[in-house]
């Protein structure tokens, strides 16, 4: 089963609020989301999954929607009732087939910045650049990062990955991913398996201003296979926009599922 963080609610759970699931996207952890996770468990309780391949999870060779809706459902069913499920990027994916296959499972679905559709970029460089990363005799964080400004430019991209990088393993410094994996698997990770069926639950699609991820064009498929979805916008948020705008994030998400 997917290695989870669990925050328990700060105050009494309403019953009319079910667990909060969180399915961070590629590359990432539940760890990205402990902020947030704990501002939302003041009334519910909030489980942060690490992915297959990513954070503490369970390795595999496949990293594809169908497997990886498997795994949520799994949680999910061990928390022994219908919840909440918030996915980024390639979790929130991962969240929409599970509710297009097995709907019954969920209350209400999040999806932050992601649309069901296949695209055309490739994040493999990513996952090359970081198994080219020289761990020999690495000592702290911000000598992996010197050392990672070689093979990428961005500041921001090398701090989120380098969160994945355990530097106090008995063996030696190595990745929280499953890099190998994920490379081999980036066409199915940024493809769409075509799943048809729909969920009629409430959804809210919920993107960065600034993000390419969700266009116009877009909305005919979310909406022919999620007939109840809502759309918002955070301005001056890109696609990590629960790091570029937590707090207007968190109160977003907070308001659809509360109500």
């Amino acid at each position: 089963m997917l290695a989870t963080l669990r925050h328990p609610a700060t105050t009494p759970v309403s019953p009319a609020l079910p667990p909060l699931v969180i399915a961070h996207g590629l590359y990432g952890s539940a760890r990205n989301w402990n902020v947030i996770a704990r501002r939302l468990a003041d009334q519910r309780d909030v489980v942060a999954v690490d992915m297959r391949n990513h954070g503490e999870s369970p390795r595999a060779d496949s990293q594809s929607y169908a497997d990886m809706a498997a795994d949520l459902a799994e949680v999910i069913q061990r928390l022994g009732q219908p919840v909440d499920l918030l996915g980024h990027s390639m979790g929130g994916k991962a969240a929409m087939q599970l509710a297009l296959t097995q709907g019954d499972l969920l209350r209400r679905l999040v999806v932050a910045d992601i649309a069901p559709v296949a695209y055309s970029h490739d994040q493999s460089h990513y996952a090359k650049a970081m198994q080219a990363l020289d761990l020999h005799d690495l000592g702290s964080r911000g000598e992996a990062d010197r050392r990672l400004t070689a093979l990428i430019d961005d500041p921001a991209l090398r701090a989120f990955f380098l969160q994945s990088l355990d530097l106090k393993a008995e063996s030696g410094p190595r990745w929280r991913l499953n890099l190998p994996v994920l490379e081999a698997e980036m066409a199915k990770i940024v493809g769409w398996p075509g799943t048809r069926g729909h969920f009629s639950g409430p959804a809210l699609f919920l993107t960065g201003a600034l993000s390419p991820y969700v266009r116009p064009e877009h909305r005919d498929e979310i909406q022919a296979r999620f007939p109840a979805a809502r759309f918002a916008r955070l301005a001056g948020a890109g696609h990590w926009l629960h790091a570029d705008k937590p707090r207007e994030f968190e109160e977003t998400i907070r308001v659809f599922l509360n109500s």
